[in-house]
């Protein structure tokens, strides 16, 4: 029997060959022009990708951009909020407060204090940052490596990586990394994962949840340039993991990550 994990990552190389995975045709997967249509008819450029969980089906919108890697942003503070609560830097999410730190930042939902809850809900950049500060590169880059996130290159500065160091990601990883969350079967405590699971954002389509984290590449420095919206779709028994990335040229596209990528959700049948 192929373990679920494996399964995804036999799907990402059927995929994506670029990534010089075993190339295996036994698992279903589609390419789908009509979602790559939804971020034309934005004016941008993107690509959405949903894995079925039940059908072990991975739906791309398309075969470059799918699995080109990029910038996590602050869709990497899912991983670092599991890091933190596995270190001890965050023992409650609702208890242990971070103070602001009196620096008045163009994001008024930064500027307060924030629990780590509070925190992932406003993608308050500060807080993430002392965060890492806190956890340190030596036991930074232990957690990434187990986690196995990305390219697990923490280079760049310990606040910075994920922002505008080294550290890179495609949406085939991100799928892979949110479903062994979902699932609960990351190498680290069932507590952390529960927690994380917990305080992930979450909005309701119908009788859909979508527990989900943006990213917005330069979105501290006022600058947007990429978007990104990860997750899953809980549809009563039915589950569907997804990673969307967009480019983000305007205020307009910024808005538009959510309903891009329930449109997509929608197409698919996961809504």
């Amino acid at each position: 029997m192929i373990h679920r994990r494996h399964a995804l990552g036999l799907l990402a190389a059927a995929l994506v060959p670029a990534r010089s995975l075993a190339n295996v045709s036994y698992q279903r997967n589609e390419f789908r022009n009509d979602l790559g249509k939804r971020f034309f008819d934005l004016g941008t450029e993107g690509t959405f990708v949903g894995y079925k969980v039940d059908d072990y089906l991975i739906i791309a919108s398309d075969k470059i951009r799918s699995g080109e890697d990029k910038l996590p942003a602050s869709t990497f503070k899912v991983p670092n909020s599991l890091i933190a609560l596995e270190t001890g830097v965050v023992a409650d999410p609702d208890k242990d407060v971070f103070k602001w730190d009196g620096t008045t930042r163009s994001i008024e939902a930064w500027n307060r204090d924030h629990t780590l809850r509070s925190a992932i809900a406003a993608s308050a950049v500060p807080v993430y940052q002392e965060i890492a500060r806190r956890i340190g590169a030596e036991r930074m880059q232990k957690y990434v490596d187990m986690l196995d996130y990305g390219n697990h290159n923490i280079g760049g500065g310990i606040d910075q990586f994920w922002l505008t160091g080294d550290m890179r990601i495609d949406p085939m990883q991100q799928v892979d990394f949110l479903d062994r969350l979902r699932r609960g079967v990351l190498p680290v405590s069932k507590r952390s994962q529960d927690l994380v699971r917990d305080i992930l954002p979450t909005t309701t389509v119908g009788d859909t949840v979508i527990r989900y984290k943006t990213g917005l590449l330069g979105a501290e420095r006022g600058q947007p340039s990429l978007g990104w919206l990860v997750g899953w779709a809980e549809k009563g028994a039915q589950q569907t993991v997804f990673a969307m990335n967009m480019d983000c040229k305007t205020q307009e596209h910024i808005a538009a990550r959510m309903t891009v990528t329930q449109q997509c959700l929608t197409d698919i049948g996961a809504i």
